[in-house]
């Protein structure tokens, strides 16, 4: 039975592969079908995830998605994606259409298996992933650590949703700047990371986990805190209400289908979020209608499990309706947005989220990118005591990190307005400066 079975999965593998070959994909891009957006045309072979990998990709070129028509019945799948840049533009860069044409074209490889992800290995760096109980000044701490051990934090993305903290780092080690091989190193790192994940409370749901796979950082973060089941509702939660997004899930009988509808204020990698999840909870889109509309988005998709069937339970209905919302509302950030960019050094994350914490403010997102020795990193901060961010506090931190290198973006209506800046700003300046401070006590604390 068991050699039936795998010559079976081999024979549906071989068939796929000659299908693709046999109708390569084809991307056709217009600039003149649509007055105000490019138009994207792709045609290819129908397989499970392939929706997600073409959102995927005009996703991270930053593109935005405002009209979308997806059809996948049968083997075919048929989309057209009206795009522009973040400036509302039509996308004329040769290099970007290019880009988009061998990215989707025929000499694309669609790689859509679900993977699972803990820490990689590079020649550039090593990749860890954490999950954990959000609390104030958690980043902070997770920083000093890794400080301590000598580790560059170059790249990272951290998320935080319903008292639930995810995060992919990619580090280096800081004498040679290159990935971490030493296995008792490497285990020394998780074991203090977890410990720090842990807390206080010692949660069994900390992890720092080690592997050798390679997924898509937001699609691995999205994983990440389904696992942690980060949609099941807390009591402060329901008190956003009037915030949630709007999501609607009903059978359509006569079609074998299940419709999802969902109408919320509309914003950047809405599109991929909401696929990501229902590619990974197993569900395939058939057919899919996207719209936007000045601030609000409409998407509708016509979905079945992946085993052919719809929809089966109200307990069901309910899950696919709590883990879209919180796909939708794990990306939004709570709190003043801050831009920090400046030369990159060792302990440079560590310093700032120390002084973050040292004034009272929390993490709730953040971005860490470093490239060609400069580091630009964007954090959504919070009052760790539930109040507005006042603005002294902001003058203080960004005169002792220097107002040249971090900066305030969005809106200024963010800041509570205090008429005075503060008498001690200069106070701990020089801290900010030392490559020396780290602080000790806490890593001892962890270990």
């Amino acid at each position: 039975m068991e050699m039936n079975m795998s010559f079976s999965h081999d024979m549906g593998d071989e068939y796929e592969k000659f299908i693709r070959r046999m109708n390569p994909p084809r991307v056709v891009i217009d600039n003149e079908a649509c007055k105000n957006a490019t138009v994207i045309r792709v045609d290819c072979a129908n397989e499970h995830g392939i929706l997600l990998e073409v959102v995927q990709i005009l996703t991270d070129l930053n593109l935005i998605i405002n009209k979308a028509y997806i059809s996948a019945d049968g083997n075919w799948f048929m989309d057209v994606f009206n795009v522009t840049d973040q400036d509302g533009n039509k996308i004329t860069d040769e290099g970007i259409l290019d880009y988009i044409t061998k990215s989707l074209g025929p000499e694309s490889c669609f790689t859509s298996a679900m993977r699972s992800v803990g820490v990689k290995q590079t020649m550039d760096h090593t990749e860890i992933e954490l999950t954990g109980s959000d609390r104030p000044g958690l980043l902070s701490e997770l920083s000093a650590v890794l400080k301590h051990l000598k580790c560059n934090v170059v790249n990272a993305e951290v998320w935080t949703h319903n008292t639930c903290a995810a995060a992919v780092m990619q580090v280096t080690d800081e004498e040679t700047g290159t990935s971490i091989t030493d296995l008792e190193r490497l285990s020394r790192i998780k074991a203090l990371l977890c410990n720090v994940l842990k807390g206080s409370n010692k949660s069994s749901l900390a992890k720092t986990i080690v592997s050798h796979s390679v997924t898509h950082t937001d699609r691995r973060l999205h994983q990440m805190m389904f696992a942690d089941r980060d949609y099941e509702q807390t009591g402060d939660d329901v008190l956003e209400d009037r915030q949630r997004p709007n999501v609607d899930v009903v059978n359509w009988y006569d079609k074998d289908y299940s419709v999802v509808t969902i109408r919320c204020k509309d914003r950047p990698k809405l599109l991929f979020d909401t696929v990501c999840t229902l590619t990974d909870m197993g569900y395939v889109v058939f057919h899919a209608k996207i719209d936007t509309e000045g601030p609000e988005s409409y998407q509708e998709y016509y979905i079945r499990h992946i085993d052919g069937s719809p929809v089966k339970s109200d307990a069901e209905r309910q899950r696919v309706t709590l883990c879209l919302e919180a796909a939708i509302k794990r990306r939004v950030s709570e709190g003043l947005k801050l831009e920090l960019c400046t030369t990159d050094r060792v302990g440079l994350l560590s310093d700032v989220t120390r002084i973050f914490r040292e004034n009272s403010l929390t993490v709730s997102r953040a971005e860490v990118t470093t490239k060609d020795g400069k580091a630009v990193n964007t954090f959504y901060v919070r009052d760790a005591s539930g109040y507005p961010v006042d603005a002294k506090t902001i003058e203080f931190i960004r005169q002792v990190i220097g107002q040249t290198i971090l900066k305030v973006k969005g809106s200024p209506e963010d800041v509570k307005s205090v008429s005075q800046e503060s008498p001690t700003r200069f106070l701990f300046g020089g801290l900010f400066k030392s490559r020396s401070f780290v602080n000790f006590s806490l890593v001892r604390s962890y270990s």
